[in-house]
């Protein structure tokens, strides 16, 4: 090969490599952005921009949910540089074996992109931390904000907000790793609303992580959308002296605006502080909960079932009445109880035989007790008119999920035909049978908030609106129809004024006397006494008024006291007077004293 021969081979060869390496660098500049995104990452810095998670109000306009500012001291590897580790760990609360754990993690990360050190420091404690921060290259501060609860109530009806999962994020793109999320009540049903829409802002940063300004002029940048607003219709008042009532007691109050369906308090007990879930002190907290005998994580309201007790009178009352075989002056007598299968169904000293009205002014077992079964008997077989007896039962959102807007609902209890034909037999068991079901007892199983529906549905005269916690979104009524249409029940409304007048009885002359207020006030009202297997009777009250155009329907359960005119009674009548009065003081103080101060844990 002579001279020019190989001349032109080099110039291939030299040729052939440079296309090869501009094609390469084309590849990597233009097609392929992971170079690019590495180069960012060192000298660019992208911040998110937490948005304000919305506020929670009551129905008055009172603050209940706001925020304040905590910060997220951050950490990039590659940067750090610590002269003295025991001031820095002295500094930020941590020990020198907890420093190397987590520098070591975020290295695992990422030695050039910015990971948390430590989250949820309050403004107070980052204040000192903010002076000596810029000693400690490589670290730096963002800023977000968490929830705070002024008045330390509610904390089963808000919920509260806690560290987004990996299973979350899989089913959810929008959240990231350090994102928070409502995991209950509110707070999760209401999440989209109220969590806002992030944003983001890119800064350039030189080699040592010193900020140099906007990157681009900050044209890539989004700004942070505020979370919407929540107006609740809760009663702040309401809710703060139905937890003030409730102290030291095991129980809930449920109480709903019977024309809207609003629910007006819901209070248990035992309950925590909601502020106990909040930051970095959230993990500790909620183990101790979890760990407490008396759990007070446990949402009574929602989740608990009882028996109904006699309260449950008014319901075979209304359905005998709409089946015919029940009258107002239909006259059972009573020798302390309803006799039957050679047992005795017991019941208290009252006047005998008496009418539908004073047998629910006394509140007479043995009385329902024959309405009850002249219900069933009234169809060719038991089943049968059981059957319609439970579809009526059915009607008051008694037996099922209401599906409120709250999280943690569970299913009241109403036993199917085919329940008794397990245990008896089918075709084997008659009214007698089953006739703790006549007074509230036996298999009926109902939450307190079913048993707030079911007065609504009273003092309605025939028909309910699903229970709900928010009024408004943003300023805006709620338009979910879920919330607005109306349940009507199996009953006439004519049947109805029959067993609010033997309501009022109660009140003014019954088991419930205790619970008149105001001689310009009308109250309607049921004492019940849940029998309980495991311990002493559940006391309950239920009630509405006034009696025309009832403003609140209120039900009060309170565990293991006895009957339900000796506690449950007077907090309800408290509770009526708080709402309906609207002082801030009691007229009856020394009940007041004595419900506050009872220890019945």
């Amino acid at each position: 090969m002579d001279f020019t021969d190989r001349k032109l081979v080099l110039i291939v060869i030299v040729l052939f490599i440079g296309i090869t390496f501009i094609i390469r660098l084309f590849f990597i500049q233009v097609i392929d952005d992971e170079w690019r995104k590495k180069a960012a990452n060192i000298s660019e810095r992208t911040i998110t921009i937490f948005p304000s998670r919305g506020l929670i109000f009551d129905r008055n306009k009172k603050l209940m949910v706001a925020n304040i500012a905590v910060y997220d001291l951050m950490v990039v590897p590659k940067d750090v540089k610590i002269s003295d580790t025991l001031s820095f760990c002295k500094l930020i609360g941590i020990s020198k074996e907890d420093l190397i754990t987590r520098f070591n993690a975020a290295k695992k990360f990422s030695i050039f992109k910015p990971t948390v050190f430590e989250k949820q420091i309050p403004s107070k404690d980052f204040a000192p931390i903010a002076e000596k921060l810029h000693n400690y290259k490589g670290f730096y501060a963002d800023s977000r904000t968490l929830r705070y609860y002024p008045d330390t109530v509610g904390a089963h009806l808000l919920g509260y907000i806690s560290e987004v999962t990996p299973a979350k994020i899989a089913q959810n793109p929008y959240y990231k790793s350090g994102d928070y999320i409502g995991v209950n009540g509110m707070e999760a049903v209401y999440e989209k609303e109220l969590r806002g829409q992030r944003g983001v802002k890119y800064i350039v940063v030189d080699i040592h992580n010193n900020q140099k300004g906007a990157y681009k002029d900050g044209q890539y940048d989004t700004l942070a959308v505020a979370g919407k607003n929540l107006t609740s219709s809760i009663d702040l008042e309401l809710q703060k002296y139905g937890e003030l009532l409730m102290q030291n007691k095991r129980g809930s109050i449920v109480a709903i605006e019977p024309s809207t369906g609003e629910i007006l308090c819901l209070v248990n007990n035992p309950r925590y502080d909601p502020n106990l879930l909040v930051g970095r002190v959230r993990n500790e907290n909620y183990v101790r909960l979890s760990k407490d005998t008396l759990k007070p994580l446990f949402n009574r309201a929602l989740m608990a079932r009882y028996p109904p007790g006699s309260t449950f009178k008014l319901m075979n009352g209304l359905i005998g009445l709409q089946e015919g075989t029940l009258f107002e002056n239909t006259s059972y007598g009573c020798s302390r109880g309803y006799a039957y299968s050679g047992r005795k169904l017991g019941c208290h000293a009252h006047p005998s035989p008496l009418a539908l009205l004073p047998a629910i002014q006394t509140s007479c077992n043995a009385y329902f007790c024959h309405v009850f079964k002249h219900i069933l008997d009234k169809y060719p077989t038991t089943e049968e008119g059981f059957n319609i007896w439970k579809h009526h039962v059915n009607s008051f959102g008694l037996g099922s999920k209401l599906h409120t807007d709250l999280t943690s609902e569970v299913g009241g209890f109403v036993p199917p035909a085919t329940y008794y034909d397990k245990y008896h037999g089918k075709g084997k068991w008659s009214p007698n049978t089953i006739i703790s079901l006549a007074i509230g007892q036996g298999e009926l199983g109902v939450t307190p908030l079913q048993m707030a529906n079911y007065t609504a549905a009273l003092a309605n005269r025939g028909w309910w609106i699903t229970p709900h916690s928010v009024k408004m979104i943003d300023g805006k009524p709620i338009t979910d129809t879920t919330y607005i249409n109306r349940h009507q029940t199996t009953i006439d409304a004519k049947n109805f004024e029959t067993i609010v007048q033997g309501m009022y009885q109660v009140i003014e002359g019954g088991t419930g006397r205790g619970v008149r207020f105001s001689d310009s006030i009308e109250v309607c009202g049921k004492t019940g006494t849940a029998q309980n297997p495991h311990g002493k009777d559940h006391s309950i009250f239920i009630a509405f008024a006034p009696r025309i155009n009832p403003k609140i329907a209120i039900a009060v359960y309170i565990e293991n006291v006895g009957f339900g005119a000796t506690w449950a009674a007077p907090i309800t009548s408290l509770m009526l007077e708080k709402y309906l009065i609207r002082s801030d003081t009691t007229t009856r103080p020394l009940i007041e004293q004595k419900m506050v101060n009872a220890n019945l844990l």
